[in-house]
């Protein structure tokens, strides 16, 4: 039994990962660094906007102006207003969930708040939105699904992380709460990376997952409870 679901929001929720990875190619372009979907695939997919402005720094040679983070942020935020759509089939499950959720992102809290509006979930989270700004350190730190599962008031062990990145994955597993990989966003066909020890397992439709993990459907905890 699972008493929350911590979902992670870029590449879950909303399938935001290619308009970010062509917001971040583009400043960089401009800048006179050239990278690649696969080199933001590879390097930055779940991590904060800082520690993404350290490895460009540290490992690309990038020297990014003091205006760099907003111009991105600004870009991105015109590109959610056109592009941004909840991940295919999520609206439908989100609503037959009959356990508490919440969200636990590396985006910034004006970026994931946006990002919820355009998609059209934010009531089904509420004020329950937990970002890496509340916490000393991102993912793949555990810090920031403890604190989500803390302010939920559940226990690590009885949650459920689902995420895409590798490194929300890890820090699931540092946190000890149990995770799946949802792979259904447009920036992981083909992915096929291994995953860490903690993780139960991957699906790319979320229909799938009243069959990898049915006690978060409300038909299935009456039925359990019934039989007890």
């Amino acid at each position: 039994m699972v008493d929350l679901v911590i979902f992670d929001c870029d590449g879950v929720l909303v399938d935001s990962e290619v308009l970010s990875a062509d917001a971040l190619i583009a400043e960089l372009r401009g800048v006179g660094l050239e990278i690649t979907r696969e080199d933001v695939r590879k390097h930055f997919l779940g991590r904060s906007f800082p520690t993404v402005a350290a490895m460009l720094s540290r490992d690309f040679g990038a020297v990014l102006p003091p205006s760099f983070e907003a111009d991105y942020r600004a870009r991105l935020l015109r590109d959610f207003e056109d592009r941004l759509t909840p991940t295919p089939g999520l609206p439908a499950v989100l609503s037959e969930i009959s356990v508490p959720v919440c969200v636990a992102t590396s985006s910034s809290p004006a970026r994931t708040k946006r990002a919820l509006e355009v998609a059209g979930l934010s009531a089904h989270f509420g004020p329950h939105v937990f970002t890496a700004s509340e916490v000393a350190h991102g993912k793949p730190a555990p810090d920031l699904f403890l604190h989500a599962a803390a302010r939920m008031g559940a226990r690590p062990r009885d949650s459920l992380v689902i995420e895409d990145s590798v490194p929300g994955l890890e820090a699931a597993e540092a946190a000890g709460i149990p995770s799946l990989r949802f792979v259904g966003g447009a920036h992981l066909a083909g992915e096929t990376a291994e995953l860490p020890a903690g993780t139960l397992g991957s699906f790319d439709n979320w229909r799938e997952l009243a069959q990898v993990c049915p006690s978060l459907f409300r038909e299935e905890q009456d039925g359990a409870q019934l039989e007890r």
